[in-house]
């Protein structure tokens, strides 16, 4: 049996990843870190099949023991301080999250098993204000905020301990993608939710801020089987992950309106608030080279993705609120 050990297995993407290597029967190890308050509702239907162990990315001792103590095949580096706004008003700490801490598991490796297997969550939010479009694994990055900096650091070193020490260690650079696991502060599922709670008649407004950005938005589930895939090669390598479509903010709550029969024009306002301090406003990815190695594709288009969002929430509201 193959141990797998994924660090941010609480998360969307975790959650998901953790589903179907258990499917693939692997010995799933999540790595969270010691908290008063347990987070675990995204992962609660596997919680008993899921070897959990505490650390934590800021504690390099922890890390180093953790990977001692499992000794997994593959390593699935997915925890971050993940939300763009955030890493503006704690830079420091997403830096140290974000960047350093990918140091510090790709040490505990290296130190204890140069033979397992390491993947890195690297993002689109690198490429920043784009050179070119569709952004390609070549394509320079310039990242926009603090999270984008800190994320094009662990891309950075993931290359170099790669090159240097003869790691297996791939990133994969995944575009947006979205899910009903979403957390409510990212903007996909602060519209899903606020859609379906507005036709139940439980909010009066949608409050936005930037409606033009565009992103190229997949979805999770698809995501992390290429993540698999990127392991499974014979030699390690770095891959856009993505639809190749671009649809903007506006977009999304249009179609997430028109789901539930709505006009989103007699519902949406927008908040200065919300506008960032600098704006990444196009994100389209040409995942070609995953399609051609790794044999991988999009299953779920924009429209279908919006659909099982808004629908999923609409019918978790219901409930929630015995409507």
């Amino acid at each position: 049996m193959k141990k797998v050990l994924i660090t941010g297995i609480t998360g969307q993407d975790g959650s998901y990843l953790a589903d179907m290597l258990l499917e693939k029967g692997y010995k799933v190890y999540g790595m969270v870190r010691r908290s008063s308050v347990e987070k675990l509702d995204r992962i609660e239907h596997i919680r008993d099949k899921i070897n959990f162990v505490q650390a934590d990315l800021l504690d390099q001792l922890s890390i180093i023991t953790i990977i001692k103590q499992v000794n997994p095949d593959e390593v699935y580096n997915l925890a971050a301080m993940s939300f763009v706004p955030t890493s503006w008003s704690q830079p420091v700490l997403t830096g140290e999250f974000t960047g350093i801490g990918v140091t510090r598991m790709l040490e505990a490796v290296r130190l204890v098993n140069k033979d397992i297997r390491f993947y890195q969550a690297s993002s689109s939010e690198m490429f920043g204000k784009v050179k070119e479009i569709p952004q390609t694994e070549n394509t320079p990055f310039h990242p926009r905020s603090p999270y984008g900096v800190a994320k094009v650091y662990g891309h950075y070193i993931t290359v170099n301990y790669r090159e240097s020490y003869d790691i297996f260690a791939a990133s994969g650079i995944l575009f947006n993608h979205e899910s009903p696991r979403r957390g409510l502060e990212f903007v996909t599922k602060k519209v899903t939710n606020a859609v379906a709670k507005i036709k139940l008649g439980l909010l009066d407004y949608l409050y936005l801020g930037n409606m033009d950005s565009k992103r190229d938005w997949g979805f999770s589930k698809d995501y992390v089987e290429a993540m698999w895939l990127m392991l499974q090669q014979d030699k390690p390598d770095d891959f856009v992950i993505a639809t190749g479509e671009s649809h903007s903010v506006k977009e999304w709550v249009q179609a997430s309106f028109e789901c539930l029969g709505m006009d989103w024009e007699k519902y949406v306002k927008i908040d200065q608030k919300f506008i960032r301090p600098a704006e990444v406003d196009l994100l389209v990815g040409d995942s070609s080279k995953a399609q051609k190695v790794l044999g991988w594709k999009p299953k779920v288009n924009f429209d279908q993705l919006v659909k099982i969002m808004v629908e999923y929430d609409y019918n978790q509201l219901k409930k929630a609120n015995n409507i």
